[in-house]
């Protein structure tokens, strides 16, 4: 009785890998039927309504730049390129087309002599040295130095470092072509852009002055009313005067 149950089921232990499971077996199975028609206008117009089919599957893929070539790659990949259509752009995708790997990506090599600086200001100082002389390329200079100084802070919160250190090493990143004077002081550069608080404007003053009004009403009545306030429920104490 067994036997008669099974006949005719298929199980996916049985059934040929999903190549490309977004697409569901159905599709990977009509793409092979495609492979079997003879007519070659009709096996393409088969495979053209496939490739509308996985569209409308993924809608909101519709907006991405060459959504549609990439279906007919996808195509060609399921049917194990194995099959003779042509695709929109008349380019038939290869196998190897499918193991192309991206371009290594070259990484930045570079012989920091101190990395706690980052490398911000690496690329600062090559930028001081490509300026003309003159105040604007010391304001940047003085620019850098307090930089410097604020990343040496962060990442050595508990030592101190002095102006002399951030000099010394201005010039040695530079090779001793740039260089802040004896006298400059790197604390007061970092302090000077720091903002500055905004003053309160007179409507802002207004309104803190009537809330402080309000308050100190409020106060000399809770003390007039025995601490009961302007519309206290607590009964008034009354003072008659001894005879």
């Amino acid at each position: 009785m067994s036997h008669l149950i099974t006949d005719g089921m298929e199980y996916n232990s049985a059934r040929e890998d999903l190549i490309i499971p977004e697409y569901g077996r159905n599709v990977q199975k009509l793409i092979n039927h495609a492979k079997t028609i003879e007519d070659p206008a009709y096996r393409q117009q088969f495979i053209e309504a496939i490739v509308d089919l996985m569209q409308q599957m993924h809608p909101q893929s519709r907006n991405i730049d060459d959504y549609r070539d990439r279906l007919w790659k996808h195509v060609f990949r399921i049917a194990k390129y194995e099959l003779d259509v042509t695709p929109p752009n008349g380019k038939k995708p290869r196998p190897e087309d499918s193991k192309k790997r991206p371009d290594r990506v070259a990484y930045p090599v570079m012989e920091a002599k101190y990395r706690h600086y980052g490398h911000n200001v690496q690329q600062l100082i090559k930028k001081a040295l490509s300026m003309p002389e003159g105040p604007k390329r010391d304001g940047f200079v003085a620019v850098i130095g307090s930089y410097m100084k604020l990343a040496y802070r962060t990442w050595n919160k508990e030592h101190y470092v002095s102006d002399d250190v951030i000099k010394g090493d201005l010039e040695t990143l530079s090779n001793g072509l740039l260089s802040l004077d004896d006298s400059t002081s790197i604390d007061n550069l970092s302090g000077a852009n720091r903002r500055r608080k905004r003053p309160a404007s007179p409507r802002d003053r207004d309104g803190r002055d009537n809330r402080d009004n309000r308050d100190n009403r409020d106060n000399r009545d809770r003390d007039r009313d025995g601490g009961g306030g302007r519309n206290s429920d607590k009964p008034r104490r009354s003072y008659r005067r001894k005879k």
